[in-house]
């Protein structure tokens, strides 16, 4: 039972952490701008309504879909997600939810009946289309079905919490209401219950416990203290934060997010909602008015004389009986939390890669090291990354003799069905279980700098299969170099070190100018980059450009650019730019010689390359090998 609310949790936080940033924005501008507000603004107050009704309900929408199926589950999630938003007054948090999946789920499993039977030239046709018309048919059933059910839970739930207050029972209603609060049914429950029931109190007696019920920051506070002292990753850097939205700006949709990623701390908000109005009635606290937002600034002005120790004790008792059982459970899941790198902002990296598990390497399907024959690796376009890291783990199983295992590198797309082990980039593993379910899969985060030969090694060696005494010569480059794909004049030495993409760019102009690529190529090349980082290690990047542009490649040509001061990839320096057009398999050799180059070179070789002012040094290390 633990382990399916923990992945009920996860796949909820799947949807809205990533997403945590615009609810932050809302939050920042929410305190600021309303007329209750720090500094109210009544033009940029107009932005609280939509953001709060269309923009996150559709990111969150859009999220769910993505997690079951990429960016077409996505698109598709945020369509259905259009009619729950429309069917509602309210703003439709976990109608989201629903119909984000749904859309998601719906589209996948229609692409997976029809995979086969579209005739060829009308995938982009059949793609759209079915798209449009499911998400279409999907936010129709959302307006007409989804809508109405949430909106009775609300009535619902707001006749419940009547019932319970009817009956003398008033602090058992945070059993109710705090529950209602993570749905974001806050509001409703609100001003639609407490502030009618608080405003009569308010006239018979000056103050009403009514109005502190759901405004009461303590519960919330409980539980982003916990995190930011026993959580892990995002949620603990984030958490602070939180806290001053919450506690000083009121906006307690900040801390939903957090319980909805561990269901069970709905416990600890409940404790703590039970504890702040069972102090609130036994020190006779309450306000004056709603306060509004509910922040601890706004009790204050409104809290009634004589019971500004009751209101404070309320917010403090609350805040610390949340606090308790919320670290209790947050502490619990730490150490698997950490395991799952960053359980709020990775949680889609984190469900992707769970989906990607359960359908690449598994003990059923890993592939006997002694029939292992063939080995793709793949990338987007197959031509640069992909064919970098095949060149090397080719040359490093034929060195120890595995002269009978074929590697090869395909663009994800067209990888063969006969392809025993894929390689792909961890960012592309869902596509590349789509175009090879038959193959096992490992994901990499680095084409060349990883541990692929040790796996297919050991596997090799599990298998009863090991290297013959006498090792194969080391791969030679199969073929000459083809003239014109590596031009001496398009060696550049002694650049002045600027910005990736303007290096990028740079590289593209020369190979448009060397009429190479069509002018479109190079904004490809920025593209893969945005995507996949192109460093592939000691020094060496490799831009190219993605998939979608292959198209603009004229024929091949290669140009080299070298940075003596280097160029920033994130957090390495690459000194040599290598600018890569492929059109068939004209370049490979120089692949080749790449790999030769990153596995074998030392430093001091590299540093001179690095350094070199004489451009064919850098050509006969690029074309002769």
């Amino acid at each position: 039972m633990q382990e399916a609310m923990q992945k009920f949790g996860r796949f909820l936080s799947a949807m809205v952490m990533p997403n945590i940033g615009a609810f932050i924005a809302w939050g920042f501008i929410t305190a600021l701008f309303i007329p209750a507000g720090w500094i109210p603004n009544e033009g940029l107050a107009n932005l609280v309504g939509p953001m709060a009704k269309w923009l996150l309900p559709t990111l969150i929408g859009f999220t769910g879909g993505e997690v079951i199926y990429g960016h077409r589950g996505g698109v598709v999630g945020a369509i259905a997600t259009a009619g729950i938003i429309v069917g509602t007054d309210i703003p439709m948090f976990m109608g989201a939810m629903i119909m984000g999946p749904i859309g998601g789920y719906v589209i996948k499993k229609f692409d997976e009946a029809a995979q086969n039977s579209i005739p060829g030239g009308f995938e982009m046709l059949v793609n759209n289309f079915s798209a449009g018309i499911l998400g279409g048919i999907l936010a129709c059933a959302a307006y007409s079905f989804v809508g109405p059910i949430v909106a009775s839970i609300t009535d619902g739930l707001a006749s419940a919490v009547g019932a319970i207050v009817s009956a003398g029972m008033l602090p058992l209603v945070s059993i109710l209401v705090e529950p209602a609060k993570i749905l974001f049914l806050n509001n409703a429950i609100n001003h639609g219950v407490f502030t009618p029931l608080g405003m009569q109190q308010a006239q018979e007696v000056g103050k009403s416990v009514f109005f502190m019920i759901e405004s009461n920051p303590g519960p919330g506070l409980g539980v982003l203290l916990a995190y930011s002292l026993f959580g892990v990753g995002n949620a603990k850097a984030s958490a602070p934060g939180a806290i001053i939205i919450h506690f000083f700006g009121g906006i307690h949709e900040i801390y939903f997010p957090y319980v909805l990623m561990k269901p069970t701390l709905i416990l600890a908000v409940m404790a703590g909602g039970i504890t702040g109005v069972f102090t609130l009635t036994m020190l006779n606290g309450g306000l004056v008015a709603p306060a509004a937002p509910g922040s601890f600034i706004a009790i204050m002005a409104m809290t009634a004389p004589g019971a500004y120790f009751a209101n404070i004790a309320a917010v403090i008792a609350a805040a610390g009986v949340s606090f308790a059982v919320a670290s209790v459970f947050v502490k619990a899941t730490a150490k698997a939390d950490a395991e799952n790198e960053d359980a709020l902002e990775a949680a889609t990296a984190n469900m992707k890669a769970m989906k990607a598990a359960s359908k690449g390497v598994s003990a059923e399907k890993q592939v006997a090291g002694k029939d292992i024959k063939f080995i793709a690796y793949a990338c987007d376009a197959g031509m640069g990354s992909s064919a970098l890291g095949a060149a090397a783990l080719r040359k490093k199983l034929h060195k120890d003799g595995y002269n009978n295992i074929t590697v090869k590198n395909f663009a994800i797309g067209n990888i063969p069905k006969d392809a025993q082990i894929v390689v792909s980039h961890e960012k592309l593993a869902q596509r590349a279980i789509d175009d090879s379910p038959q193959a096992e899969h490992i994901f990499v985060k680095d084409f060349t700098n990883n541990n692929v030969y040790d796996v297919i090694s050991e596997r090799l060696k599990g298998g009863g299969v090991s290297a013959p005494e006498n090792s194969a010569e080391e791969e030679s480059s199969g073929s000459a170099l083809k003239d014109g794909v590596l031009l001496k004049e398009n060696v550049k030495v002694g650049l002045k070190s600027v910005s990736k993409e303007e290096a990028i760019k740079a590289a593209g102009e020369l190979l448009f100018k060397s009429g190479y690529v069509n002018k479109e190529y190079i904004e490809g090349m920025l593209a893969r980059e945005r995507d996949i980082s192109t460093y592939i290690g000691k020094g060496i990047a490799i831009p190219h450009g993605e998939n979608e542009v292959k198209e603009h490649v004229k024929k091949t040509g290669i140009v080299v650019m070298q940075y003596p001061q280097g160029i920033e990839f994130g957090e390495e320096k690459a000194y040599l730019i290598v600018g890569i057009a492929g059109k068939g398999d004209d370049h490979l050799v120089i692949i080749q010689n790449l790999a030769t180059i990153t596995i074998d070179y030392s430093d001091e070789d590299l540093q001179k390359a690095y350094t070199t002012k004489d451009a064919q040094v850098l050509f006969d290390m690029f074309t002769k090998g």
